[in-house]
Protein backbone atom coordinates (compact mmCIF):
# COMPACT_ATOMS: atom_id res chain seq x y z
CA UNK A 1 0.00 0.00 0.00
CA UNK A 2 0.84 3.62 -0.80
CA UNK A 3 -0.22 7.01 0.17
CA UNK A 4 -1.48 9.43 -2.77
CA UNK A 5 1.19 11.91 -3.45
CA UNK A 6 -1.05 14.70 -1.98
CA UNK A 7 -0.89 12.67 1.62
CA UNK A 8 1.63 13.32 4.01
CA UNK A 9 2.01 10.94 7.07
CA UNK A 10 3.76 11.97 10.30
CA UNK A 11 3.69 8.22 12.31
CA UNK A 12 4.87 6.96 15.60
CA UNK A 13 3.87 4.00 17.52
CA UNK A 14 1.87 6.25 19.79
CA UNK A 15 -0.49 7.28 16.78
CA UNK A 16 -0.10 9.38 14.31
CA UNK A 17 -2.01 11.63 11.21
CA UNK A 18 -1.97 12.13 7.50
CA UNK A 19 -2.50 15.70 6.16
CA UNK A 20 -4.12 15.55 3.04
CA UNK A 21 -3.27 18.39 0.74
CA UNK A 22 -6.11 18.84 -1.56
CA UNK A 23 -8.57 19.31 1.31
CA UNK A 24 -5.95 20.64 4.10
CA UNK A 25 -7.62 17.69 6.22
CA UNK A 26 -5.58 15.86 8.86
CA UNK A 27 -6.58 12.61 9.57
CA UNK A 28 -5.86 11.27 12.91
CA UNK A 29 -4.94 7.79 13.47
CA UNK A 30 -5.21 5.85 16.61
CA UNK A 31 -1.69 4.09 17.91
CA UNK A 32 -3.00 1.00 16.26
CA UNK A 33 -3.99 2.34 12.68
CA UNK A 34 -0.76 3.90 12.76
CA UNK A 35 1.43 0.55 13.72
CA UNK A 36 -0.66 -1.06 10.95
CA UNK A 37 0.15 1.97 8.32
CA UNK A 38 4.08 1.69 9.23
CA UNK A 39 4.19 -2.18 8.48
CA UNK A 40 2.07 -1.40 5.19
CA UNK A 41 4.48 1.51 4.29
CA UNK A 42 7.14 -0.64 4.67
CA UNK A 43 6.61 -2.25 1.39
CA UNK A 44 4.67 -5.74 2.80
CA UNK A 45 1.80 -6.74 1.42
CA UNK A 46 -1.37 -6.88 3.54
CA UNK A 47 -0.89 -10.32 4.10
CA UNK A 48 2.73 -9.75 5.37
CA UNK A 49 1.78 -6.80 7.24
CA UNK A 50 -1.40 -8.55 9.31
CA UNK A 51 1.01 -11.66 10.18
CA UNK A 52 3.84 -9.32 11.83
CA UNK A 53 1.10 -7.24 13.37
CA UNK A 54 -0.14 -10.40 15.09
CA UNK A 55 3.14 -11.33 16.04
CA UNK A 56 4.48 -7.85 17.09
CA UNK A 57 0.71 -7.20 19.57
CA UNK A 58 0.45 -10.86 20.17
CA UNK A 59 -3.13 -10.94 19.01
CA UNK A 60 -4.62 -14.08 15.97
CA UNK A 61 -3.79 -13.63 12.50
CA UNK A 62 -8.11 -13.34 12.18
CA UNK A 63 -7.81 -9.97 14.65
CA UNK A 64 -4.90 -8.91 12.50
CA UNK A 65 -5.82 -9.15 8.90
CA UNK A 66 -8.81 -7.58 10.27
CA UNK A 67 -7.13 -4.81 11.62
CA UNK A 68 -5.04 -4.17 8.79
CA UNK A 69 -8.01 -4.49 5.95
CA UNK A 70 -10.10 -1.94 8.27
CA UNK A 71 -6.86 0.40 7.94
CA UNK A 72 -6.30 -0.08 4.27
CA UNK A 73 -10.46 0.62 3.67
CA UNK A 74 -10.95 3.38 5.54
CA UNK A 75 -8.08 5.34 3.86
CA UNK A 76 -8.89 4.11 0.59
CA UNK A 77 -12.44 5.30 1.03
CA UNK A 78 -11.26 8.73 2.24
CA UNK A 79 -8.89 8.97 -0.81
CA UNK A 80 -5.71 9.05 0.93
CA UNK A 81 -4.64 5.90 -0.51
CA UNK A 82 -3.39 5.75 -3.87
CA UNK A 83 -3.86 2.86 -6.48
CA UNK A 84 -2.31 -0.47 -6.42
CA UNK A 85 0.68 -0.33 -8.34
CA UNK A 86 0.45 -3.47 -10.64
CA UNK A 87 3.25 -6.12 -10.15
CA UNK A 88 5.72 -6.50 -13.24
CA UNK A 89 5.89 -9.42 -15.00
CA UNK A 90 9.55 -10.78 -15.37
CA UNK A 91 8.19 -13.21 -18.09
CA UNK A 92 7.03 -12.94 -21.66
CA UNK A 93 4.94 -15.08 -23.43
CA UNK A 94 6.22 -16.45 -26.78
CA UNK A 95 9.88 -16.20 -26.34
Amino acid sequence: MRLRESAHAVLTDEGGAILDERTGRWTHLTPTASAALLLLLAGTTEDQAARRFAERYGITAEQAARDVRTVVGTLTAQGLAAAPVPARRWWRWGR
